[in-house]
């Protein structure tokens, strides 16, 4: 089999069927499938997914006393910036162009050390990377990790249930997924130790790097604005963390059909561009898909790009060394041509004669 189609643990329902048609399970079957994998008292390779979930809940707290204690309209303001947008965009700049596309090189480790740390540290690398190549390769298929087709919670919990690498690689394979995060200063366990905690990442050093994240940055809010500010910081960050694992199904149409004509041009599978996902985040995702590697997404004068804007800055000031726009070749390939075929339209229309 490709490396890709085996490169994820499946979950006990599968993928498919003998007829290669997505299994669609129900939610008592994603729900069982989601506890299962986060107990690692049974099986210590889950550690993963229950680690990305005990930061969630984590910061529950932070959110409940920014809404109960320190609420106030400058606060919720500050809390909508850094969950909206700031959150949104470096999960943009940092997760999907760069850890997974590539679509930008750093100049050195210290503007990659930067960029990765721009936000407080909550979705592990491994978990979002590997999975989201299989994304792309299987898009809207039996596979996807987070096949919209399969419904809300299929998507919504796919962290745990289906986006963890598989548990039982060769070594030939683990040294592939290993290459797929080289790139990202990931430090990956040994093959030994992925066979003992069956991830690429140690556990201890995974630990230490959130503790530190997010003492800093505590730290940090807390000298601007006290407590109040980094409760509500910390609290956004939450509520970004919940709402990010809706994405795809809502950027997938839901499992519908909801592509527009001469908005969204890739026609291979149901992703769509939306104004909000673009506004905040830059996630023009029918036009990602269309160029998966190009560092800017937000193609047309409308659609604002601030993780194409954060991008194009680090090059201006020498911080990033290459990049790939792929804007050129979207208008010439797909704009322009639909442009001409709305013209041609009306010029074939005959001109009606109304007589006096």
């Amino acid at each position: 089999m490709a490396f890709l189609d085996h490169v994820l643990e499946p979950p006990a329902y599968g993928w498919q069927d003998d007829d290669g048609n997505l299994i669609k399970p129900t939610a008592k079957q994603i729900w069982t499938e989601f506890f299962s994998r986060l107990n690692v008292f049974s099986d210590r390779k889950n550690w993963l997914g229950f680690f990305s979930w005990l930061k969630v809940i984590c910061l529950a707290p932070f959110f409940f006393l920014f809404i109960f204690k320190f609420f106030s309209v400058w606060m919720l303001l500050i809390a909508f910036l850094y969950s909206m947008i700031i959150m949104g965009t470096h999960g943009t700049i940092w997760y999907h162009r760069y850890c997974t596309h590539g679509a930008y090189k750093f100049k050195n480790n210290f503007w990659r050390f930067v960029t990765q740390n721009l936000t407080l540290k909550i979705i592990p690398e491994e978990i979002y990377v590997i999975s989201h190549h299989v994304h792309h390769a299987k898009s809207d298929q039996p596979g996807d990790p987070y096949n919209a087709f399969g419904g809300f919670l299929y998507c919504f919990l796919a962290d745990v249930n289906h986006q963890p690498i598989a548990k039982n690689m060769s070594a030939a394979d683990y040294d592939r997924a290993v290459q797929l995060m080289k790139h990202t200063g990931l430090k990956t366990n040994s093959y030994a130790g992925y066979q003992k905690w069956g991830s690429l990442a140690s556990p201890g050093m995974a630990v230490l790097y959130w503790i530190i994240n997010w003492s800093v940055w505590y730290g940090i809010f807390f000298l601007i604005g006290g407590h109040a500010l980094a409760c509500t910081i910390f609290g956004a960050a939450g509520f970004w963390a919940v709402g990010v694992r809706t994405f795809n199904y809502e950027g997938h149409g839901k499992g519908e059909d909801k592509r527009k004509d001469g908005v969204d041009h890739n026609r291979n599978d149901m992703s769509i561009n939306q104004l909000w996902p673009g506004f905040v985040a830059g996630e023009w995702h029918n036009n990602h898909h269309l160029f998966p590697k190009s560092a800017r997404t937000g193609f047309m004068p409308y659609q604002v790009d601030f993780a194409w804007y954060y991008i194009k800055f680090l090059s201006m000031i020498g911080g990033v060394t290459f990049y790939r726009d792929s804007k050129k070749q979207f208008m010439e390939q797909y704009h322009e041509p639909y442009l001409k075929s709305k013209e041609m339209v009306v010029e074939s229309v005959p001109e009606v004669l109304v007589a006096d």
